[in-house]
């Protein structure tokens, strides 16, 4: 039944001036598929609102809508979206007009122009009738050998990104999107060089009454590590340069406030400012805010006599290099000698170039944290400048995907198991490869009617790097009944506030460590290390499988579980980091082994262990639904047929103890990560698009667990790809410490309170699920009595506290909640409370200076990634569940 209560939804951080997509949950039944939603501020002033849905549940009643707003010129605090409200329209709607030769948009404020094929991505950006910029294009160098150490001179080859396709995703009235799909190509005869390669796809958002288009850029890597070299990759646009130099004028943003605003170094092209000969104050004023600075005649003779001998400045650069510094430089000239401009240390990825008859803005997001990157001004000085943002400056050294050894002669896999021993890195010659890996960036272009004053531009900047985002309170999200077992934050007694506070504290620690340990780079943003050496005071950065942490026990999991609870912010933009790196990097989206991920490494794809527990679409819905971003839900599309991939590989072929060959009738799936990946895949596609097929797979799949005579205790079984079911017979017990800490636990959860009471229900998996829950952690003596032997592989003790939990919750039986929490607070395996720190001692962290650390960093040696993760995990999910035993 619908209801007209509204839902409050506050800005996450600060409000910013730019359009704003976000998601809200719907409790089961409450607002069926097809309502309109209206939105009000806090004066009860309707606000144009787009909306629509992305996940439906069972009974076709909206479990998640999606809306977009135009950037507020005076935002509300908050607003109230009201589901049946008839949603106020805008003035001026984006309009999206279609023909053969493109697609034009326009928001009210800026024309943009998109071609449908070309090496341009967007031909012009047109305001008030006046061409702003025009020939936005991907651009890219390639060698054919890696950059050498003494800087070398290897050949680099141009490409330019060819669109071969476009899509228009929505069309107003107030979001409009575009996606655009193509390859890096070389415009004309590469003589030998590099062919067609980088698959991109760039998607294009534009707000009604916005003069600027975000730009999210995916590149899939698909070269030949040995032989293929990314020199440079960058977003680059025209700009017509009409005014008179002294009125040209060049921003570049350095190091942002706490706000997220930052600093610009404000230039003109021909500076009349610091001269021997004084124009005038009032024409130095006007050149430093960016207004006209009138007619030369006008100033003081002294200075119009001989403008014509002060130099006029073409070219800039800001290069960061690293996470520490970044450089600035300028010249006259191409063919004349740079000068260094004083720099500083983290830019905000924020250049303008223009004049006061108009101008452009580029910016890239997380700027330094992405490093090495550069934004260049070029040709300021002459008819059209080309301004440009490199996501890899061609100023680092080309970027080298080679694997980091050469095999130590792990030659068969019972060598690669002895590595596996000493260095925990599954080796497997030729798996060490990242054909197929991607990463994404989100820009900005910006279309000014004349040069900005330097507020309004670092405005524009803290909004490119802290994007506005609306988001209901996390009472509000926890009422709709999404994500299965998690409650808001809870400090009402001594016990829970205890586990809160370490809770907060193992958050703030991996925080602080990214800053400290510099966790930052193209490849390697998002993602934290697995665990410390202490030592070397270091994370083991370089110890095979003890490097970066590649979801491993799913942090990805505990970090949104965490936000939903608690609402900060600074716990939201670490998960989104971590759903964007981990969703590219760490997976493979072409390729033989697409739709896998890679297990923890040195290299990010460097693992032979490539699986769909690191690719598992559980780990990227909680983004999806609270932003709507397009591009997450590509990544969790191609986990909608992921049982394909057990065809290319066998995730096991290393440990089989009986002779296994891929066979698309009796496909090995484990219960545990694959199972619960697919079903994650399966569940997510169903609720975003209702398709049946889908549907049927995952309840197919679901009823033959419940069939297995051992359930989730046979380990793994067979499915056939042609009927999509398990065979059934398999009667073997096999327990794995691992099965249910990648997101099995919380897909079962969930799929199961999604199923119960409906014609949907499988009662017999529901019955599975609870026999694992009850008898992982069960006495030997249970376990033998109720399954005629004692379980094997027990482990992470603390981890399946949560499992316990449930089964409590389920029978109502405090005898199994005391055991959860034993289970969880007590020192009987591996966790966060094993010695030297006891339930009752305080979690802290310790400072390491001195001439044995490169630089001073705090450490707590007792946190791992994998206990950190799963700690969380169980401290939330049994706050949950069994709150009232908590002593």
């Amino acid at each position: 039944m619908l209801t007209n209560t509204p839902t409050t939804v506050r800005w996450l951080t600060s409000a910013r001036p730019t359009g704003t997509t976000w998601g809200v949950p719907w409790p089961r039944g409450v607002v069926p598929g097809g309502s309109s939603f209206g939105l009000r501020r806090d004066d009860s002033a309707g606000v144009p609102v787009q909306s629509w849905v992305t996940a439906t549940w069972p009974d076709g009643s909206v479990k998640w809508s999606a809306h977009a707003m135009s950037p507020q010129p005076d935002p509300s605090p908050s607003y109230q979206l009201v589901p049946g409200g008839a949603p106020t329209q805008p003035d001026t709607p984006v309009t999206v007009t279609t023909s053969g030769a493109g697609v034009v948009v326009d928001t009210g404020v800026v024309t943009w122009t998109v071609d449908r094929v070309g090496s341009v991505l967007l031909s012009s950006a047109s305001r008030d009738g006046q061409v702003v910029a025009r020939d936005v294009r991907l651009t890219s160098l390639w060698q054919a050998e890696p950059t050498a150490d003494d800087g070398g001179s290897a050949v680099r080859e141009e490409l330019s990104g060819r669109v071969e396709s476009v899509t228009v995703e929505q069309e107003g009235p107030i979001r409009a999107v575009l996606l655009l799909e193509g390859r890096h190509t070389s415009d004309g005869d590469t003589r030998g060089g590099r062919g067609p390669w980088l698959p991109f796809s760039v998607r294009l958002y534009f707000y009604a009454g916005s003069d600027d288009v975000r730009v999210v850029h995916t590149v899939i890597w698909d070269g030949a590590a040995e032989q293929d070299f990314l020199a440079g990759l960058g977003l680059r646009a025209d700009v017509p340069m009409r005014d008179e130099p002294h009125d040209r004028h060049v921003r570049l943003a350095g190091p942002a406030g706490a706000d997220h605003r930052p600093g610009f170094h404000t230039e003109a092209v021909r500076g009349i400012t610091g001269l021997r000969r004084d124009p005038g104050e009032q024409f130095r004023a006007a050149q430093v805010d960016g207004r006209p600075c009138g007619p030369v005649q006008d100033w003081d003779t002294a200075v119009s006599q001989r403008a014509h001998l002060i130099p006029t400045w073409s070219d800039w650069t800001l290069e960061q290099p690293s996470a520490d510094g970044f450089t600035l430089r300028k010249r006259t000239a191409q063919d004349t000698g740079w000068v260094t401009i004083p720099a500083s240390t983290r830019a905000a990825g924020y250049a303008y170039a223009g004049g006061v008859s108009g101008g452009l803005a580029i910016g890239l997001r997380d700027f330094w944290k992405a490093h090495p990157t550069r934004l260049d001004i070029r040709g300021a000085a002459s008819d059209t400048a080309t301004v440009t943002a490199w996501m890899w400056s061609p100023s680092a050294p080309a970027m080298d995907l080679r694997f980091y050894h050469d095999g130590l002669g792990q030659d068969t896999f019972a060598e690669q198991l002895e590595g596996l021993e000493i260095t925990y890195e599954d080796y497997e010659p030729g798996f060490g490869d990242p054909h197929g890996v991607a990463r994404t960036h989100e820009l900005v272009l910006r279309a000014y009617a004349a040069t900005p004053p330097n507020d309004e531009l670092a405005s524009h900047a803290a909004a490119l790097n802290d994007p506005p985002l609306l988001v209901p309170s996390p009472a509000r999200l926890h009422s709709a009944g999404v994500f299965g077992d998690w409650a808001p934050a809870d400090r009402s007694t001594p016990e829970r506030a205890a586990i809160e506070d370490r809770l907060d504290f193992l958050v703030d620690f991996y925080i602080t460590q990214q800053e400290q340990r510099r966790w930052y780079g193209f490849w390697h943003y998002g993602d934290v290390m697995h665990t410390y050496d202490p030592d070397r005071h270091q994370w083991r950065y370089d110890v095979g499988g003890y490097a970066w942490d590649n979801s491993e026990l799913s942090p990805d999991l505990w970090l949104w579980y965490q936000f939903l609870r608690t609402g900060h912010p600074h716990v939201f933009r670490l998960a989104e980091a971590m759903t964007r790196h981990t969703g590219e990097v760490d997976v493979y989206h072409l390729g033989r082994w697409a739709g896998l991920g890679s297990r923890h490494n040195v290299q990010h794809w460097g693992c032979s262990c490539k699986q769909l527990r690191i690719s598992n679409a559980a780990y990227r819905r909680f983004f999806y639904y609270l932003t709507a971003d397009e591009r997450t839900g590509d990544l969790m599309r191609e986990q909608a047929s992921a049982e394909r991939t057990f065809v290319a590989i066998d995730p096991a072929r290393k440990v089989r103890g009986d002779v296994y060959t891929p066979d698309p009738s009796a496909l090995s799936v484990g219960l545990g990560t694959d199972w619960g990946a697919l079903a994650a895949g399966w569940l997510t596609e169903w609720e975003r698009t209702g398709d049946d097929a889908v549907r049927d797979k995952l309840l197919a799949t679901m009823e033959d667990i419940g069939t297995l005579p051992n359930g989730f205790l046979t380990g793994d079984a067979r499915l056939d790809l042609t009927t999509g079911r398990l065979d059934v017979t398999r009667e073997q017990i096999a327990v794995s410490h691992l099965s249910a800490v990648f997101g099995l636990v919380e897909v079962c959860s969930e799929l199961i309170s999604l199923t119960r009471g409906t014609s949907l229900e499988v009662p017999e998996f529901e019955e599975a699920w609870l026999q694992y829950c009850r008898l992982y952690l069960a006495s030997a003596e249970e376990q033998e009595s109720k399954l005629g032997l004692r379980l094997r592989g027990i482990s992470l003790i603390q981890a399946h506290s949560r499992l316990t939990a449930y089964a409590a919750a389920h029978d109502g039986d405090p005898e199994l909640a005391e055991r959860a929490w034993e289970a969880f607070h007590h020192d009987i395996g591996d966790q966060l409370n094993t010695n030297p720190l006891q339930r009752t001692a305080q979690w802290s962290t310790t400072r390491i200076d001195g001439s044995g650390v490169l630089t001073p960093v705090d450490e707590a040696p007792f946190v791992s990634t994998n206990d950190a993760s799963q700690y969380g995990l169980a401290a939330i999910q049994n706050l949950a569940l069994i709150p009232d035993h908590l002593r």
